[in-house]
């Protein structure tokens, strides 16, 4: 069986989200796969999908944290800016964390770690609605 569908995520401030009940939340077709993959694309230069701890908040308050210091915006040697002095840093975080995750699936769920969470990693100051296309491949 293959299911393939285009969600929306709402729109975020900066920083890195943890997403994953918002994804499940549009994804009724989950609960009737019992071992599979799901594969999560996010159709954006400026975002990213990453996977990492789901408790602790600091954790993604650090993410920000160091990528705000690693690729800071309105860096003088940026010459694609025209979107302001964020467009640039946003595109090269979106393309060092990457654009998709792919996670099993095991008796109608997300098969994650105890401590992961599925990320939106915002990169923009005012990036809107991020859009995914799901790709469900199971039995």
């Amino acid at each position: 069986m293959v299911i393939q569908k285009e969600i929306v995520l709402h729109a975020r401030s900066r920083g890195f989200h943890l997403v994953t009940k918002e994804i499940v939340a549009q994804l009724p077709e989950l609960q009737t796969i019992n071992k599979g993959i799901c594969h999560i694309f996010i159709q954006h230069t400026s975002a990213s999908l990453t996977i990492n701890e789901n408790a602790d908040p600091t954790v993604r308050k650090d993410f920000e944290t160091h990528f705000r210091h690693a690729i800071p915006d309105g860096a003088p040697y940026f010459e694609h800016d025209l979107e302001g002095n964020d467009d640039m840093p946003a595109h090269l975080k979106a393309s060092i964390l990457g654009s998709s995750v792919i996670i099993p699936i095991r008796n109608g769920k997300l098969w994650l770690g105890t401590w992961q969470g599925i990320y939106l990693g915002e990169h923009r100051s005012y990036g809107g609605e991020r859009t995914l296309i799901v790709t469900i491949i199971g039995e």
